[in-house]
């Protein structure tokens, strides 16, 4: 499946990126592509996109990356809604995963309650203690 993505070039600590058209098997890194369609610098935040290219090459099958699907929509070259580009911090979870851990954690609680009125008496005596030598 080919992929319409960008590719790191540049020195360390300065990046820039081509926007590529590349087999998604490819390494980012790996340098085949078929077509530089654009070019990215965020240090100067230069966009550069060839959108008559990019139209092409969806037509032809490729698939954008997140981050270049949005770019396409900010310059109306694709109608759309824009995606999340950041990753998940964690999986989605079904419905009935989230009901059972749930109802483990008020297991704990319960017993957790009533040792709660013993950790208060001491606390309770600590300010009479320390009452007494102020006094």
């Amino acid at each position: 499946m080919l992929k319409i993505r960008l590719q790191r070039v540049g020195r360390v600590n300065i990046p820039t990126f081509r926007v590529v058209v590349t087999d998604s098997k490819n390494s980012t890194k790996s340098g085949r592509s078929l077509e530089t369609i654009g070019s990215y610098d965020p240090v100067n935040d230069v966009k550069e996109l060839d959108a008559d290219r990019a139209k092409y090459w969806i037509s032809q099958g490729a698939q954008p990356s997140d981050t270049v699907h949005n770019w396409l929509i900010d310059k109306k070259v694709i109608p759309g809604k824009k995606v999340n580009a950041l990753p998940k911090k964690k999986p989605i979870k079904k419905e009935g995963e989230a009901k059972a851990e749930g109802a483990a954690p008020v297991a704990p609680t319960a017993p957790a309650s009533s040792a709660a009125p013993a950790a208060e008496a001491p606390k309770a005596e600590a300010p009479a203690s320390n009452e007494a030598p102020k006094a």
